[in-house]
């Protein structure tokens, strides 16, 4: 036979007190349980009643009537834990979080849990139990996140506006082009050749490989063919883009208007190449804001061209390099097609 449940009675203040922390939306998922297995018990419910109502198992019950009983309100709260007390108090972890964040180490350049330990060697702890300190304090000293300080730019969304516009309505007798320099890529090959994936195995690649120097291109995108053209550079100065531009004037429409989306780069906005641009005024340059070259769709061809070819690539010599990017562009422009854009250059709302 299953013992008796204690009857509990409680006087106005206790109800009105456990009324409030059974409604609480801040108090803890606990005290609020508590609350209710009281209450309830105080009407009159049995363990079995409370148990199903509340999802508990009515030893949960049966512990906390009986606590009331015993207790009141102060028998709610958790007893103490039994266990060895804390060894390192606040003070302790004040001194870590102070080193970590606002000192730097006598030579080295970040802090490690050895570092730490050493620095604090009076309060005699560990490495280890810094570790576990600052694992609770969710501090990563080890880690960095970089972020941009944007000089300010009054015009930022003016210009970003006028760009998206060129691509979203094309001016008529007109065409857009994308213009941007692409340097520095690396043509290395593996020492040993790679072997191929099989069922359960992924592809395998050798981590030593052997560098045969750099080619950098510059790229003109028609934004609203899709096309690509691009040409290897030796340097990436005023006098190579205004060539690149000369070749450009010969080879379109005379009749037609080039509007250039260019990037912030030295070799866009020197005196030279605004003198050339002077001189030509059927190129019509709109520089995108400064920081802010992901509106150049120019890059966007460059970062498919790193997926496809350039990340997982094997070349023997600057010139396999050169010509894999050229044969790249040839088959690319078989099927190029236009980058849907639908961003229109106005300051994103929150959802």
């Amino acid at each position: 036979m299953p013992p008796s449940a204690r009857s509990v009675i409680i006087d106005a203040q206790q109800r009105s007190r456990l009324e409030a922390l059974a409604r609480s939306r801040t108090a803890g998922l606990r005290e609020v349980q508590r609350a209710r297995i009281v209450l309830t018990a105080a009407d009159g419910a049995s363990n079995a009643a409370i148990a199903r109502d509340l999802s508990i198992t009515q030893n949960t019950v049966r512990t906390w009537r009986n606590r009331f009983a015993e207790h009141g309100i102060d028998g709610l709260a958790d007893r103490p834990r039994p266990g060895r007390p804390p060894v390192y108090g606040p003070d302790t972890h004040l001194r870590i979080v102070a080193a970590v964040t606002s000192e730097l180490p006598e030579a080295d350049s970040v802090w490690s849990h050895r570092l730490l330990a050493e620095h604090l060697h009076a309060d005699g702890i560990s490495a280890s139990q810094i570790g576990r300190i600052l694992a609770d304090l969710d501090l990563k000293p080890h880690r960095v996140r970089g972020w941009l300080t944007r000089r300010p730019d009054p015009a930022f969304f003016t210009k970003a506006a006028e760009v998206c516009d060129l691509y979203l309505n094309q001016p008529a007798d007109s065409m857009v082009v994308c213009i941007d320099e692409k340097t520095a890529i690396a043509a290395r090959s593996r020492k040993h050749p790679d072997q191929p994936a099989r069922p359960g195995r992924a592809a395998r690649r050798e981590f030593e490989y052997v560098r045969h120097g750099t080619v950098s291109i510059i790229a003109a995108l028609h934004v609203h063919t899709g096309e690509i053209l691009t040409e290897q550079i030796v340097r990436n100065d005023s006098t190579t883009f205004i060539a690149f531009l000369t070749m450009l004037d010969a080879h379109i429409d005379p009749k037609l208007t080039v509007h250039l989306v260019l990037d912030n780069g030295s070799s866009h906005t020197s005196k030279a190449t605004k003198k050339w641009l002077r001189e030509h005024p059927r190129f019509q340059p709109h520089y995108t804001p400064a920081h802010a070259s992901w509106l150049d769709q120019a890059e966007l061809f460059f970062s498919i061209l790193t997926r496809r070819l350039l990340r997982r690539g094997e070349f023997t010599s600057r010139q396999d390099l050169a010509d894999k990017i050229e044969n790249f562009v040839i088959v690319y422009n078989r099927a190029a097609k236009p980058f849907r854009w639908t961003y229109d250059g106005r300051p994103l709302k929150a959802a």
